[in-house]
Formats: C-alpha cells, sequence, structure tokens
C-alpha cells in the first residue's frame, strides 16, 4: 500500500477536508448575506451544493481526526472506495452549480450589463461566492484524484 498525499487518515487529507469546509461555508455565507440571491435558481443551486460539501467535508475531516488521534488505519479498499465515490458525486455537484452561476454571472455583468445598471444588484458578492465555490471544486477535485490513487494503489 502506498502513502498517497491528501488520503483518507492523513495529516494531508485532514488538511484537505477543512480547507473544503472553510471556503465552502465562506462561499455559503457570501451567498447568503447578499440581498435577492433567492431570485436566481442557479445561486440556490450552488448554494445548497456548498451546504452538502460543508456536511460532507465537515464528517471526514471528522473522521480524519479520529484516525489520526487513535493512530487507526482507513486505508482498505472498501472504505477508501465509499469515499472516493462520494468525493466523485460532491466534485460533479460543486462543478455544476460553479458553472451555472458563473455562466449566469457572466450574463448578468457582461452580456446584460444588468450590474451596471441595478446598482442594487450585489454582484461582487456573487462573484466572491463563486469564487470560493470554485476553489472548494478544486480541493475536492484534488482529494478525489488522491483517493482515487490509493484505490488502484490496492489492485
Amino acid at each position: 500500500m502506498k502513502l498517497v498525499v491528501g488520503s483518507p487518515g492523513t495529516w494531508s487529507g485532514m488538511a484537505l477536508r477543512v480547507s473544503q469546509f472553510v471556503f465552502a461555508g465562506a462561499s455559503m455565507c457570501a451567498m447568503v448575506t447578499a440581498p435577492s440571491n433567492s431570485n436566481y435558481s442557479a445561486f440556490f443551486y450552488m448554494n445548497f451544493t456548498m451546504g452538502l460539501q460543508l456536511l460532507w467535508s465537515l464528517g471526514l475531516a471528522c473522521v480524519d481526526i479520529f484516525t489520526i488521534r487513535n493512530k487507526k488505519d482507513l486505508h482498505n479498499w472498501e472504505i477508501v472506495s465509499l469515499i472516493v465515490f462520494g468525493d466523485w458525486i460532491m466534485s460533479v455537484f460543486a462543478f455544476s452549480g460553479v458553472c451555472a452561476s458563473a455562466s449566469l454571472m457572466i450574463l448578468f455583468a457582461e452580456d446584460m450589463n444588468f450590474c451596471r445598471i441595478y446598482w442594487r444588484l450585489p454582484c461582487d458578492q456573487f462573484v466572491l461566492s463563486i469564487t470560493m465555490a470554485s476553489i472548494v471544486w478544486s480541493l475536492d477535485a484534488a482529494s478525489s484524484l488522491s483517493g482515487f490513487w490509493l484505490l488502484v494503489s490496492f489492485f
């Protein structure tokens, strides 16, 4: 079995999960505090996926903390395959939410000039939330890639 950076039950895996948790929480806070965010389904979907990501990464960070503290080994193929499958699902959800929200912001800011015309529209908060969510997606892609690499090393 290989020691893969970012794999479950390691310090680097815990750092990835905590980073995902922090950025997902920051993305949710930026979107929730923005007025009139509930009028657009793309922003609602991204906020929903960041909420799911918040719960998923918090749960796996707690598992990582438990395994590091008690010096347990999470590296068996059943647990790793479950974590990799969950990471893939969360990565697809996060990517689709980020892409939908970013395309809506491109429509607002560049194509329709809503951000210049309607000055009360909080475009800066929307962009900040989308940026944080894209960081969450990149961290989730890194953790799922390291989990997949570990899963392949079992066979």
